[in-house]
């Protein structure tokens, strides 16, 4: 038992020191765990707090950067800087939400599908092949406007649309483990459908979705700014990434700093999770779509 624990241990610690020496993922992870913190920490950290949402302030309308707001300020005078803090906590729910949606209809009908076969696996494959030739962003979007376009109905469509990949890998990865002696002995000993799927199979499908949750956060993260910015998404004066975009474009190009700096909070957090994703992906050595 010892040296099980002792091998255990040994591996972890050769994962890490193998993701350290990507750099690039680890100045993701770094970024986003910043991200994180300033985003839980915002009303504390942002120093105009009541700017976050319907304060107005036409004597500070549209001052560029500088000591004052060092993102300078909107169409309504509210600071930049302190709209931004507050979108990623917006942002980082969307995605939180999107994938819980996601995690809890694609992987149980992915194992469902590759475990039983037949035609469960015909229906669950056929339609998740339907949903996957129309593009998520067309799709979300055409779902938040039906339901009312608002920001929870933006996560709601969103998350009703991102769960075809998820269910595509688990249905892969079910078919592949669920031929392993481990679990052909477990059937020949008595063992329920229920104790294969969440003992045998569920566990390994740890990595694969690991990976992919990661990947994916950036990508659910920027088809909701994108839908926000289109008008389908949150409404005013929510401070959305994507709705400050949308905003601060009618003032380009005087007033660049409107729309450039929530676009560069959604390009760095987009791509921080593509990096740690990627780190993780060398890490546990597997490919996801």
């Amino acid at each position: 038992m010892k040296e099980e624990k002792q091998v255990r241990k040994e591996g972890v610690v050769r994962g890490i020191i193998k993701i350290s020496r990507n750099k690039l993922s680890v100045a993701g992870a770094i970024f986003l765990l910043v991200a994180i913190l300033l985003a839980i920490f915002a009303p504390w950290v942002s120093p105009y707090p009541e700017d976050a949402y319907d304060s107005v302030n036409f004597g500070e309308q549209l001052q560029p950067p500088g000591l004052k707001h060092i993102m300078g300020t909107d169409e309504a005078g509210r600071d930049v800087f302190t709209r931004v803090l507050y979108g990623a906590r917006i942002s980082l729910l969307l995605a939180v939400v999107v994938l819980s949606i996601s995690i809890s209809i694609g992987i149980p009908l992915g194992i469902c599908a590759g475990y039983y076969g037949g035609r469960i696996d015909q229906v669950i494959m056929r339609m998740t092949d339907v949903t996957c030739a129309i593009p998520a962003l067309v799709l979300a979007l055409a779902i938040s406007v039906a339901l009312s376009p608002n920001l929870f109905n933006c996560m709601l469509a969103i998350g009703f649309v991102w769960w075809r990949g998820f269910c595509r890998i688990a249905y892969g990865e079910t078919l592949s483990v669920k031929q392993e002696n481990y679990v052909l002995i477990s059937k020949s000993l008595g063992a329920s459908n229920g104790h294969i799927i969440f003992r045998e199979i569920l566990p390994n499908l740890t990595s694969s979705l690991t990976v992919k949750t990661s990947l994916d956060a950036g990508y659910a993260i920027l088809v909701g700014t994108s839908i926000s910015f289109l008008g389908a998404g949150a409404n005013p004066p929510t401070p959305e990434w994507g709705l400050m975009v949308a905003s601060g474009r009618h003032y380009l190009p005087d007033a660049w700093w409107a729309s450039l700096f929530p676009g560069l909070a959604i390009f760095a957090t987009v791509l921080s999770f593509n990096l740690l994703g990627d780190g993780l992906r060398d890490y546990f050595g597997v490919e996801v779509e």
